[in-house]
């Protein structure tokens, strides 16, 4: 029983991490396997998966680099806007696309719960990766709605939430509670 509460209070100490926090090593293979099980683990009704991660890491970061860059251009940036969105995509060790695909039209699975077993398996991954030892934050904004990082990423139909950023924190995190804190979040219903 102490493990488990070890185990809680370790995972009530995971924070989010932003890439100039991280470096490397990020996680590998093995451990991108383990953290993608706990991800599956999250709720899901009919067994659907209505989600995938992709991995950017190595030379792919350059080309993730060159999307960002191009997007910023088609967003109006001038070349040092582009340089500045290409380094936030070689910031991080490691980057996992996170991709929805929502079958709107399933006669058993509406779409609300759809998006909430995404959000059970991005949560599962990113507890996985603290746990691990690793840090993480999820992040998005307008670039992913640029069509050409989203057709990058996203086969017909899918949509791009955004990338968790992920590797070694340079420091332990720590913050404050969350914003509103358990009483605000919970009440009893009668």
């Amino acid at each position: 029983m102490s493990s488990d509460k070890n185990l809680l209070q370790d995972l009530l100490g995971r924070y989010s991490i932003g890439p100039k926090h991280l470096v490397e090593p990020g996680p590998s293979d093995d451990e991108l396997r383990l953290m993608v099980e706990a991800a599956l683990r999250g709720p899901d009704h009919g067994e659907l998966v209505p989600w995938r991660l992709k991995i950017v890491r190595g030379e792919a970061r350059a080309r993730m680099a060159e999307l960002f860059a191009a997007a910023a251009r088609r967003a109006g940036k001038d070349e040092t806007g582009a340089a500045m969105d290409a380094e936030r995509a070689l910031r991080p060790p490691m980057t996992v696309a996170v991709v929805a695909r929502i079958d709107m039209g399933h006669p058993q699975v509406p779409a609300h719960e759809q998006w909430a077993c995404v959000g059970g398996a991005l949560a599962n991954f990113l507890n996985a990766a603290h746990l691990l030892g690793y840090g993480g934050k999820m992040l998005s904004g307008a670039k992913v709605r640029d069509p050409g990082i989203a057709a990058a990423f996203c086969e017909h139909g899918e949509t791009l939430l955004g990338w968790i950023a992920l590797g070694t924190p340079l420091k332990k995190p720590a913050g404050p509670a969350r914003k509103g804190g358990v009483d605000e979040a919970m009440s009893f219903w009668s």
